[in-house]
């Protein structure tokens, strides 16, 4: 304590983010919220967004499609119609008018997705033919060598027109067992072309997608989300580490904003498990803005910063519950408890804004 002002907690520091100057580094992690009806951003997400935006705080956005064939779930936001960006405009308004920082994040679901919400009751697309198991997912077909480069242009001008609806940049969705990590992980990717087999190979797509947006936007604006270590959606891969470093060591080539990596703990998607993996080598790897997400508390984010594994620190379900967080961070305040249940009901206010500032909580 010096003149007595208190010294900022770590995750409270300013940071420079490539042009974007941030006032903290708590980021707003994307989280799929189902409430866009007809593949339509909502007036509801004004205020949803918009509460969980500070002067000079990060936001990603929830999952975004990128083309009509990249559905799983119903009430995903897309962003490959003029309507769509249209309806995203007052949103990232209403982030900007707060002075946060907002980048959408764009993503292809891949065979994580059942016939009946694809176009003409088509078959998902994949690196793969092999299905996923469960009876809501219909098998994928294997997408043809020579198709991949639409799906790389639909990335791309869903990149485009992120930026004409006003986003600040693009966060490429590479994680989580969708698209981009089917190609990646070898427990999926059985092909035997110059997009299987060896661990470039099985890189190329993303990679692809990585250096067509940079070109569309700007590597100013671009930013990756990975998941090396996860097996969600039956996604493995027999060495993440390797995984991992490849694709840190390749994204420096493009020189994009950021590498925003989920830690090893979070295998299998929501709950925490030991392992003696860290993200620490791909942290050293990647020049650019490095973000660490899965599972982080006040006391770990701190560590995160404090110790240099990580530029910053994405929050999830804690930011859902908490749209006040840096904030109760600050004050080291109770925080409200998610409700699992209400995250992924199509309300346009329970389990969305209706969780309680600090303010009214008292």
């Amino acid at each position: 304590m010096a003149g007595g002002e208190v010294t900022p907690i770590p995750l409270l520091t300013p940071y420079e983010m490539g042009k974007f100057q941030l006032s903290h580094r708590v980021v707003l992690s994307p989280m799929t919220r189902v409430r866009s009806f007809n593949n339509l951003p909502q007036p509801h997400a004004i205020l949803y967004y918009s509460q969980r935006t500070t002067k000079g705080g990060l936001l990603i956005s929830e999952a975004t499609g990128v083309s009509d064939t990249c559905q799983g779930v119903p009430n995903i936001p897309g962003i490959w119609t003029k309507e769509q960006l249209e309806a995203w405009k007052p949103i990232v308004d209403a982030v900007h008018a707060k002075g946060g920082v907002f980048f959408c994040q764009i993503w292809h679901v891949g065979r994580a997705s059942n016939s009946d919400f694809l176009p003409n009751g088509q078959t998902p697309i994949s690196s793969t033919d092999k299905a996923l198991t469960g009876a809501e997912f219909t098998p994928p077909r294997r997408l043809r060598t020579d198709e991949i480069p639409q799906i790389v242009n639909d990335f791309r001008v869903a990149a485009r027109n992120a930026i004409e609806a006003g986003f600040d940049g693009v966060e490429i969705h590479g994680a989580n067992g969708y698209l981009l990590e089917q190609f990646m992980k070898d427990q999926v990717n059985d092909r035997t072309d110059e997009y299987g087999g060896t661990l470039q190979n099985r890189c190329r797509f993303p990679l692809e997608v990585v250096e067509a947006v940079v070109k569309e936007i700007g590597a100013d604006k671009v930013g990756i989300r990975l998941s090396p270590f996860s097996e969600y959606l039956e996604s493995g891969d027999s060495n993440p580490e390797a995984l991992g470093l490849y694709m840190a060591e390749s994204l420096n080539k493009y020189r994009i904003l950021y590498c925003h990596m989920v830690e090893p703990r979070m295998k299998m998607g929501l709950e925490k498990c030991e392992t003696p993996h860290s993200l620490l080598p791909m942290r050293k790897a990647f020049n650019g803005t490095f973000i660490a997400a899965g599972g982080y508390d006040r006391e770990e984010g701190n560590k995160a910063v404090a110790t240099n594994y990580a530029d910053l620190v994405a929050y999830g379900r804690m930011f859902l519950a908490n749209p006040d967080l840096p904030k109760r961070f600050g004050l080291n305040a109770l925080l409200n408890k998610h409700n699992r249940e209400t995250m992924y009901i199509p309300d346009p206010d329970i389990g969305y804004t209706d969780y309680p500032f600090l303010e009214s909580a008292a």
